[in-house]
């Protein structure tokens, strides 16, 4: 895990971006420090690339300031930027050889002769594709023209390296292979990447920290635990994973542990993580592996969050079982089962049920962007 003491990379201060009458990137705050693999997650249209472009130069802020090693450059071209992007679509020459791809970079950087060839030789072999330097990028796979592109942008050796969706265009097999090796490289150079992406478990797999957008707004900034165990906002407990969201009425508070009426729900509680009044309508959320399901007549442990309904759907998943579950109050909950146990001794729909999760598990929500 890197350092967030470490010297920042990457610096926004309140950087916005209009279109027209849209702002695309709305008052934008955050660092990235020295080293680490940092993402940017969200969905389409929430402002995400345009972020990434603004870093790059393609793009210039209309307001705020956009540093990188504590230099503002705002209005600095892209080339007398320390940075390099790494495109989804790859963006390789395609009259060169890998070898020349590669080489390209430094290349414009001056470098010629033996500093040359180990260059191009050290980031063939960091992306494991030296034997294949002689071909052309349209005799290599998807996969390997995207190791080319990440070979390419290294090895001009950037203090940043920007990675827009690269691996969006991949199938779901070589896209997870490809996750293991984006780590592997960025742990073996230590060059600082910012990646952004849509997709929740990739950010997850990947990031050291990661960043969440909605509406051009940031979300939540946090490591993957964080974002995911304690998520900050509805929104962000929705487009991470799946969550039940339970709207709640406060109760009163004893020590460190609110009490929540909520409908249909014998007792809701959660952590005290910020200040409440007693009245106070909230949401709570709680992801569907805590929850467990037992039989009507079992007992839940002494002071867990608990409620009873009925089994609507159950679905087989192959690594768990998934139980959707009206609740008396009206509404839903859903609770993830591990197959540990053959898949006929599950529950059926119509079955009564109770369940319960410990109360650490309950996660009070903010208002999100478009809240």
């Amino acid at each position: 895990m890197p350092d967030t003491h470490a010297p920042v990379e990457v610096g926004l201060h309140g950087v916005t971006k209009r279109f027209s009458d849209q702002v695309a990137v709305d008052g934008v705050d955050l660092n990235v420090h020295e080293g680490e693999f940092f993402s940017v997650l969200g969905p389409s249209g929430c402002g995400k690339t345009t972020l990434l472009r603004m870093i790059a130069g393609f793009a210039d802020p209309d307001e705020g300031r956009i540093e990188l090693d504590g230099v503002d450059m705002v209005g600095v071209p892209p080339y007398r930027r320390d940075v390099n992007t790494v495109f989804q679509s790859y963006a390789l020459f395609p009259h060169m050889s890998v070898w020349d791809n590669v080489a390209y970079g430094v290349k414009r950087k001056g470098v010629r002769g033996a500093e040359l060839k180990k260059a191009v030789g050290e980031h063939l072999e960091l992306v494991r594709l030296a034997q294949f330097a002689k071909r052309r990028p349209t005799q290599l796979s998807g996969g390997q023209q995207q190791r080319v592109a990440i070979a390419r942008a290294l090895a001009a050796g950037p203090r940043l390296l920007l990675l827009d969706e690269p691996l969006g265009a991949l199938d779901a097999v070589l896209r997870k292979e490809l996750q293991i090796e984006l780590m592997r490289i960025q742990r073996e150079v230590g060059t600082t990447f910012l990646y952004v992406t849509h997709d929740q478990e990739e950010a997850l797999v990947l990031s050291h920290r990661i960043a969440v957008m909605n509406a051009g707004k940031l979300e939540q900034v946090g490591y993957p635990e964080d974002v995911y165990e304690r998520p900050a906002t509805r929104f962000v407990a929705g487009f991470i994973g799946t969550s039940n969201i339970l709207a709640a009425t406060v109760s009163g508070a004893d020590g460190s542990w609110v009490e929540l009426d909520s409908p249909g729900v014998t007792r809701l509680r959660a952590a005290l993580q910020r200040d409440v009044r007693r009245g106070q309508r909230v949401e709570a959320t709680v992801r569907p592996e805590k929850v467990h399901l037992y039989d009507e007549n079992e007992q839940a442990p002494s002071g867990w969050c608990e409620l009873t309904g009925v089994v609507r759907d159950v679905v087989y998943t192959g690594v768990s079982t998934q139980y959707v579950v009206d609740l008396p109050g009206g509404g839903e909950l859903v609770a993830f089962a591990q197959n540990t146990r053959r898949v006929d001794d599950a529950g059926s729909p119509g079955q009564p049920v109770r369940m319960a999760w410990d109360p650490e598990y309950t996660v009070l929500l903010e208002k999100s962007t478009d809240d």
